[in-house]
């Protein structure tokens, strides 16, 4: 046995697992019962080398997700990709194969009316098959539509049950709020749950100056911390990021390399995926 070995097992080590352990079997007991008091049970053993730092995140994460609601984390109305039942199947399957997306809302010629959920594999079927379908309606799912204030636990156990991913999010007078898949859901357990289609974000700041006179702006920064940094005017009264704002000034959800000028601005989407955009090159018109 190694040396490493014989100090995993040494009496101290074994003494204090049994103290961890009956201290958090007394958490679970109610004494203490605060969520308060769990997680700093859970951070001590983790302090402890009892559980890794990642195990610490999961858990922390599921206890988090029974206090938030689905408007807390829902993909926004202005960053879906939803697709009109109207169009040609050619048409969708190049907006489906444009996205890398799944799964898609398809609305009539009111973007709040969700006729169904299209899924990429059936259009694909659809568009194979001999004597196929007509229609697009014809290949749909049932939408699934939920309230804003859901809670997400609630949820995430209604989509393993059903085996729905994907969920329509509908705001207090009936209109689309948004959407939200299992993913979304998971993701605030695990973390983030990168695919083929995202691309590395740069985590160190929401505004990054680069050598060339440009920013980086990641699309999650505030209107009001734009306007600050920049001394620009842009309204926040209906969106509240600057990748809100630009999406709905461009009209549709826009790729990596699309450019929009607003301004005394030009933004050039730098990183995006199949749900939303992640980042901004941002140039000044007139700077030095």
């Amino acid at each position: 046995m190694s040396e490493d070995d014989s100090s995993t097992h040494s009496p101290e080590s074994h003494e204090k697992r049994r103290s961890w352990l009956d201290r958090i079997s007394s958490a679970l007991s109610g004494e203490p019962s605060s969520r308060e008091d769990l997680v700093e049970l859970l951070r001590d053993a983790q302090s402890d080398g009892l559980i890794a730092a990642d195990t610490l995140r999961m858990m922390e994460g599921a206890i988090a997700v029974s206090d938030l609601t689905v408007g807390d984390v829902m993909i926004p109305r202005s960053q879906m990709v939803a697709l009109p039942a109207n169009a040609k199947f050619l048409d969708l399957m190049k907006l489906v194969v444009e996205s890398g997306h799944s799964r898609f809302p398809v609305h009539g010629e009111d973007k709040d009316e969700i006729l169904g959920i299209l899924l990429a594999k059936d259009l694909l079927r659809g568009v194979v098959a001999d004597n196929g379908p007509g229609t697009i309606h014809e290949l749909l799912r049932p939408a699934v539509l939920i309230p804003e204030s859901k809670r997400l636990d609630v949820l995430l156990r209604e989509f393993r049950q059903s085996r729905n991913h994907m969920a329509i999010v509908i705001d207090e007078h009936g209109g689309v709020a948004g959407l939200l898949t299992i993913e979304d859901v998971l993701e605030q357990i695990v973390g983030d749950i990168d695919d083929e289609h995202d691309e590395a974000e740069n985590p160190d700041a929401l505004i990054a100056a680069q050598a060339d006179g440009q920013y980086v702006v990641d699309a999650l920064t505030p209107i009001d911390d734009f306007n600050e940094r920049f001394g620009a005017d842009f309204d926040d009264d209906e969106y509240d990021t600057i990748g809100g704002l630009v999406t709905a000034a461009i009209g549709h959800l826009p790729e990596a390399g699309e450019e929009l000028t607003l301004g005394r601005f030009v933004f050039r989407v730098a990183s995006a995926d199949a749900r939303r955009v992640h980042a901004f090159h941002v140039g000044v018109l007139g700077a030095d």
